[in-house]
């Protein structure tokens, strides 16, 4: 444990930022592919509020200055979608180069637009959406220009207000994949050529 804090129902932190460290990056546990990672965990202790929280690594206590070669990765992500139809957001899943397939859970979605799979080799793969407080999966295979690149996924919704969802994605070995910040290889960009496949019948848990 190299820091923590409880910051509890304080209007000093709301809409303000609160920085950790300095830490260096060798007191970060060395992971041979992509060097010195660092953890951070947030507990919700009490309360039905619905925070929602941003993180930045910055080389600076006082501004939000990039660390240069840095990146950050999750397992799953819970988040708020935008209410405007018109805002898109996207998580970039890292398909290492030994994954053969994917299943995808998303929960909680109040059937609020729609969540859409692209690659430079997948021009468009829908994914099954949830309801309310239920969890769906969709599973489709890798296609081999994915390997060893990241897959981009895109949520479509159509304006439900404070929706707050869940997602998460795995291979076939039932690992869960990362997803990074700042995608590995960029943002994949579809080469046109390739048809759009759609998803399998929806199998609902």
């Amino acid at each position: 444990m190299l820091a923590t804090r409880v910051f509890a129902a304080d209007p000093r932190y709301d809409n303000n930022w609160y920085s950790f460290g300095p830490f260096d990056p060798t007191q970060g546990e060395f992971e041979t592919t992509f060097g010195y990672v660092f953890k951070v965990i947030c507990e919700g202790i009490d309360g039905d509020d619905g925070n929602a929280y941003r993180y930045f690594m910055s080389s600076s206590a006082t501004d939000n200055i990039p660390i240069e070669g840095g990146n950050a990765f999750t397992f799953e992500y819970k988040f708020r979608l935008h209410e405007n139809p018109s805002e898109h957001s996207h998580i970039y899943p890292y398909v290492a180069p030994d994954d053969t397939r994917t299943k995808v859970e998303n929960f909680d979605w109040d059937n609020d637009g729609e969540i859409r799979v692209t690659s430079e080799v997948r021009r468009e793969l829908r994914c099954n959406v949830s309801g309310d407080n239920v969890a769906v999966v969709t599973e489709f295979a890798i296609l081999e220009g994915e390997k060893g690149k990241s897959l981009n996924f895109q949520f479509m919704p159509k304006g439900v207000r404070n929706n707050n969802v869940v997602i998460s994605v795995q291979n076939q070995k039932g690992e869960y994949m990362k997803f990074y910040s700042s995608p590995i290889g960029g943002v994949p960009k579809y080469k046109y050529g390739v048809k759009g496949t759609k998803a399998p019948p929806q199998q609902n848990r």
